[in-house]
């Protein structure tokens, strides 16, 4: 607990995070990092606060939480060492955008939010920064398929988008023989790459996001393998033929 009755969690858990970091008095481990050192744990812990949702925990979801906000507060520490910003600027800058992201709610443009208005209010944003292309602002560490949904969706505002999901249905036929027929093991990856890319679009064609779907198609294949494993026992499943295992997996499956 506290020494201060009267200081709010949030300023606690900041001046925990500048003890930390005190040349004199802090960790050794958290006066080594960076902004580049610390990126990945926020990745990691963004995936399991996810995971916990996902779990239905929400005991662990409240763990995990903490987990992303101290890594807020560990790169924005980082950034008031630098003479960058601070904690308070960082929690500014997003109630100044959620205010003008929604003018419905807090100013009197009425209407309601879709997700149309939200993405004609954010390329409204990248317009006053001066970006050049429609494609500005896609962060390139977002997963692969989630990346390519939203280049995709933001080409599709600029009306580069099939007309229907035949165009990408046939894509995606065109892009398997180019697989089959690639000459090298770099062209193999490109044109893999290009079949992934057409599959996304054929599936947010059909208002479905990639990213989700193979998460919960990830869940089923490890619900259904690890069934098979148990009815197998998991010292002999491996000995098993593929017909056998076949046969596992579709009792599995109705069951």
């Amino acid at each position: 607990m506290s020494d201060n009755p009267d200081q709010s969690p949030i300023d606690r858990l900041i001046a925990i995070m500048a003890r930390l970091r005190d040349p004199e008095r802090g960790c050794e481990w958290d006066l080594a990092q960076d902004f580049a050192t610390i990126a990945p744990y926020t990745i990691e812990e963004a995936y399991e606060v996810a995971d916990a949702i996902a779990r239905g925990d929400m005991a662990e979801l409240k763990g995990e939480l903490g987990d992303l906000l101290l890594q807020v507060v560990f790169h924005a520490r980082m950034a008031e060492e630098a003479g960058h910003f601070a904690f308070a600027e960082v929690a500014d800058a997003i109630a100044d955008k959620m205010e003008a992201r929604h003018p419905h709610i807090f100013a009197a443009a009425g209407g309601t939010m879709d997700e149309t208005r939200w993405e004609d209010l954010k390329a409204e944003e990248r317009a006053a920064k001066g970006v050049t292309s429609a494609l500005d602002g896609v962060a390139l560490a977002l997963p692969a398929l989630m990346r390519a949904e939203k280049l995709q969706k933001r080409a599709a505002r600029t009306g580069f988008d099939w007309p229907d999901p035949s165009g990408s249905e046939a894509k995606i036929a065109e892009e398997i023989t180019e697989l089959k027929t690639a000459p090298s093991d770099e062209a193999r990856v490109e044109e893999a790459g290009d079949l992934i890319f057409a599959v996304v679009n054929f599936v947010r064609a059909h208002g479905i996001s990639a990213e989700e779907a193979l998460r919960a198609a990830n869940l089923k294949f490890e619900r259904r393998f690890r069934a098979m494993e148990a009815l197998a026992g998991p010292e002999h499943f491996a000995t098993l033929s593929l017909e056998a295992q076949e046969e596992l997996w579709q009792q599995v499956k109705k069951a």
